[in-house]
Parts: C-alpha cells; structure tokens; sequence
C-alpha cells in the first residue's frame, strides 16, 4: 500500500528535551520519579518505567529521591512543596508552557482577568491557573457566561489548541460586554505546524491515520482536524490498533502523529502499514 507520511509530525522540541532529561537522570540514580506522567503517550511512559521511572499523582506519595517536572509544567504551589520537603528537582517543562504562565502571571499582577483558553482538566491549563490570582478557563462559547462584565480581560491560549479554535474563541470573546481586551497569542508553533501539514496531506489520501495518545491534547486536536478534510481519519496509539478492514478499498494512506508520540511507533506503523498489497486492501487475495 502507498504510504505518506506527514512532513511535520512526532516528537516537538519540549518533549524530546522531557524525555532525554529522564533517560540521563534513571541512568545516574535509583529513585526518580514524574509528578505525573512525564508525556501524554502510554508507550513511552511504559518504557521509562521499565528502566525505573515511577509516575506519581501527587507531591505527598514522595519521600525523597528526585522528581522530573514533566513537560506540561506543575503549579508553583506544587514546586513549592517539592522544595519544602528538599527533594531534588528536575525541571522539564516546556519552555512554551513556561512562557505562557510567565504571562498569565503579568497579566494577573497588571489587574487583568487571566483567561485560559483550553481544557481545564489539561496539565499544562492547570499548571498555569496555579500561577495566577484571577483566572477563568474557557474551552467552548458556552463557557464564557463565567466571564464578568465590563472587565479587563487578558486572554491567552493553552499552547496545543489549533489556530482556528483560538480565533473562533475570540471572536466570541469580542462580542462581549468588556472594558479592556488584552490578546496575546500563546499556542506552540510546533503544533500549528503539525495540524497544518496535516490537513495539506489528508486531502490527498484516502485514508488518514492520526498517531498518538487518546489522552494527548495535541494528538487528538490533530485528530478532528483531519477529519475536517478526510471522513476516513483514525486515531490509534500504535499498530495493536490497526483493523485491516479499514483500510478496505484504499489505494493511499496518510500517517500523521502528534507531539509526544514516539519515531519507533510511526515507523512500525508505516512500515507494517507499507507491506499490505493493495489486492489484500480490495479483498482480492
């Protein structure tokens, strides 16, 4: 079968620095731990625990060792904690993510009312409610009767929302009853990269295949993206997911994946994906 693969998709910048970080400090000591699971992909964070990293909910479940603040960041009161009970710490959040609780936390001390465009039961939207005073998370117009009227609002974006949901948001946002409106543009290049190659490639295929966590944000924002432009888009973790009857009827597929999604699990797909004959695909065999 004819393979395409996306030309921007897997592992972003932040991730591969979370994941490199982790396999250097389980390399150098017995007792680490992830204050939660350092990505949104079950594969890679089952490897990592094969090699002794241990995901934890919560900073009181830790007692000593030295804990990797995982990509999608930790709220300053959770840091805080970690410190007061002198664990070690290993900082891998994002720098994106860092960028944007820096701003949410300037834009609460300059008197706006921080708000969060995205999930709120997200990581990285909790991480930065932790580091504001007053702020409201918006995932959808339904959301924003919480915003108050006449008010200085200072809007920002949880970092692997898509472009168009954004401006949609905002939009709405505008039709509002405000005194002050203070936007500043807070998603990650890297995924509008990845949703925007993407949606160029699902056009040409017959199929679409999205790979990655069912828990992973970004994945899944690729995910509904694709089926804007492709009615045939599945989202799987890896290749134990694959049904050869999907691929019925089907000359060409695409492969895309999302940020936290590891290259040996793209390549496995593609390559297993690659070595059914068209014939197979159409029942002739």
């Amino acid at each position: 079968m004819k393979v395409i693969v996306a030309q921007e998709c897997g592992f972003c910048h932040g991730v591969k620095n979370a994941i490199s970080m982790a396999e250097k400090i389980l390399a150098q000591e017995q007792e680490v731990y992830s204050l939660g699971p350092i990505i949104h992909n079950r594969d890679m964070v089952e490897r990592l625990a094969k090699a002794g990293l241990k995901t934890v909910d919560d900073v009181d479940k830790i007692e000593s060792g030295t804990v990797l603040i995982r990509s999608h960041g930790a709220a300053p009161e959770q840091i805080a904690k970690l410190k007061a009970k002198g664990l070690k710490i290993a900082d891998a959040t994002c720098i994106l993510v860092k960028r944007l609780q820096e701003i949410a936390k300037e834009l609460s001390e300059d008197g706006y009312k921080v708000v969060v465009i995205g999930d709120k039961d997200h990581p990285e939207v909790q991480s930065v409610v932790g580091c504001t005073r007053d702020v409201v998370v918006v995932a959808e117009e339904s959301d924003l009767r919480k915003l108050p009227d006449n008010s200085r609002l200072g809007i920002v974006c949880q970092t692997t929302q898509s472009p168009e949901h954004f401006g949609k948001m905002l939009g709405a946002i505008g039709k509002r009853n405000f005194s002050e409106l203070k936007v500043i543009n807070t998603l990650c290049r890297e995924a509008v990269k990845r949703q925007t190659s993407a949606a160029e490639l699902c056009r040409k295929v017959d199929i679409m295949f999205v790979l990655g966590g069912l828990d992973s944000a970004n994945t899944r924002k690729l995910a509904e993206l694709c089926k804007k432009y492709n009615s045939q888009t599945f989202h799987l973790q890896n290749w134990s997911e694959f049904d050869k009857r999907m691929v019925f009827g089907k000359k060409v597929a695409g492969v895309t994946a999302g940020a936290s999604t590891p290259e040996w699990v793209i390549d496995e797909f593609v390559e297993n994906l690659r070595a059914i004959e068209v014939g197979d695909c159409y029942g002739d065999r």
